[in-house]
């Protein structure tokens, strides 16, 4: 409880902004998809064979994961706000849908008859009784359609999107309960309230519910009109892959720029996703820059190039002329340190079994029961080229997100996980990392991904991001992963103190 009252004390103002944008982004993808709904209920309400294909394909929608939807969308709308709107749009449909051509065709046959006797045309009947009568399961299905809204939107962080999943995803990521439960309980909050709000509506009168709902749209649209008018674009965006680390980067990008380049804006969007999720982004131009590996961009970015050797300059080179001929990107300059993938168990499994290396788990591999990042698990320089050149092939392999993989080995859930040299979880939970006796993993040293079109619309982006050519060490970087993951301080904090630091800002 303490710390909950201290995020809410320290950021109090983030969170208002993060509720602020929740609830614009789910009212606006409500809106929308009442506004498609129901019009389309009325229009196929005679038609019965066209309606159930309709139902059809919504509940088809519905059903594809969202994050699935989210890579979707990314590389034809770009990032952010757009494809959130559309995707919780898409599911949103559904029950709208299916609960006002239920409320319209389930009226009294009788009323209807008696209204074509009075003479009713066929759009005085809808207003004056078709639709009355169907408010009711009209209103329960935007209720629905609501509280699933909220609850999906809390995914839009990924992308980009803001709002309350952003404190759901750090506190996932950096081990931070407060931020969790503070992300999970205020979505929760939110749903209750809107719920509660569309009952509200439910009871007054079908005229003065279509005032209500006119206002609001006249209300979002003008308060968004605003912003987009108030709010000059931000130049430059600046994304980074899930973690502590990535972060951290990213905030060092933005404090250089803006230091440098007082007149160009930077907006950071943290824990946006995986590798493939991120460079796709950055192809398809809703990202600018982002902090890339070099053993990563060669195993598994670029086609037809291998690490040239182990030697972390020559294997910069390779992946810098790779990226350069194959995609346009430019590739700047590397930081000292290495984030090499290893693998850890605890220190009573490796004591047990003799576990010094990699190959020594092929001894043990039928009583292997591994957690690994989603990345480490499907990308050519994790698990797949690992079992390959090992010959390893362990009894089960869950993938779960970083933090979590942490807790699993600290629990007994799983004995062995992937990890990053810059890791303060291994210190944390006294776990025993195996050395590489093979030399599978390639260098991994990072540097900021660009496309060549930036940077030569603006070139001043290479001095200023080159100023970390060099720095960081292995040593640095784990303090600083150690003050965001285990001790909880805010990236940016970090990422600024250590730039003051060493000379990098005023």
């Amino acid at each position: 409880m303490q710390d909950i009252l201290h995020v809410l004390k320290t950021q109090g103002s983030d969170i208002i902004h993060s509720i602020g944008q929740h609830i614009g982004l789910s009212l606006i993808s409500l809106l929308i998809a009442a506004l498609i709904a129901i019009p389309l209920a009325i229009v196929l309400m005679n038609h019965q064979r066209s309606a159930k294909i309709m139902l059809q394909i919504t509940s088809i929608l519905q059903t594809i994961p969202s994050l699935a939807l989210l890579g979707i969308l990314i590389p034809i709308v770009g990032i952010g706000t757009v494809p959130s709107i559309i995707a919780l749009v898409i599911y949103a449909v559904m029950p709208i849908f299916q609960n006002t051509y239920a409320g319209l065709t389930t009226i009294d046959p009788n009323l209807e008859e008696a209204a074509t006797a009075f003479g009713l045309s066929r759009r005085m009947k809808l207003f004056r009784i078709e639709l009355p009568l169907a408010l009711p399961m009209i209103i329960s299905g935007i209720r629905i359609a609501m509280v699933l809204i909220i609850g999906t939107a809390t995914l839009a962080a990924l992308i980009g999107a803001g709002g309350l999943g952003t404190y759901i995803l750090l506190g996932i990521e950096t081990n931070n309960n407060a931020l969790l439960i503070i992300g999970a309980v205020l979505s929760a909050i939110l749903a209750l309230v809107f719920g509660a709000g569309i009952d509200w509506l439910g009871r007054l009168s079908f005229k003065k519910a279509g005032i209500v709902l006119a206002t609001l749209v006249v209300l979002i649209g003008g308060f968004a009109g605003y912003r987009k008018i108030a709010s000059p674009e931000t130049t430059i965006t600046v994304a980074g892959k899930m973690g502590s680390e990535p972060e951290l980067l990213i905030n060092m990008y933005k404090d250089l720029i803006e230091h440098d380049h007082p007149r160009m804006k930077v907006a950071t969007k943290a824990n946006f996703g995986g590798t493939s999720f991120l460079f796709k982004a950055l192809k398809s131009g809703s990202v600018d820059i982002y902090p890339e590996f070099t053993g990563t961009v060669l195993e598994s970015l670029v086609k037809g190039e291998k690490s040239a050797s182990h030697d972390p300059a020559k294997t910069y080179q390779v992946a810098k002329s790779a990226l350069k001929s194959q995609y346009q990107m430019a590739y700047l300059k590397p930081m000292a340190y290495q984030n090499g993938y290893d693998l850890a168990v605890s220190k009573s499994f490796a004591a047990k079994y003799h576990l010094r290396t990699v190959s020594d788990l092929v001894a043990v591999e039928g009583k292997i029961h591994a957690g690994f990042d989603p990345d480490f698990y499907q990308l050519k320089d994790g698990y797949p080229g690992l079992s390959k050149t090992y010959n390893l092939k362990f009894a089960s392999v869950k993938t779960m997100e970083p933090s979590i993989r942490y807790k699993a080995i600290a629990n007994g859930k799983v004995n062995l996980v992937d990890g990053y040299t810059t890791d303060p979880e291994v210190q944390e939970y006294h776990l025993v990392t195996l050395k590489d006796d093979k030399n599978f993993f390639p260098p991994y040293q990072g540097a900021p991904l660009m496309t060549e079109k930036l940077l030569t619309a603006h070139p001043e982006l290479r001095p200023t991001l080159n100023k970390l050519a060099g720095k960081v060490t292995t040593t640095d970087m784990q303090k600083m992963n150690y003050r965001v993951t285990v001790k909880h301080e805010k990236a940016a904090t970090v990422a600024r103190e250590y730039l003051k630091n060493h000379g990098l800002l005023d």
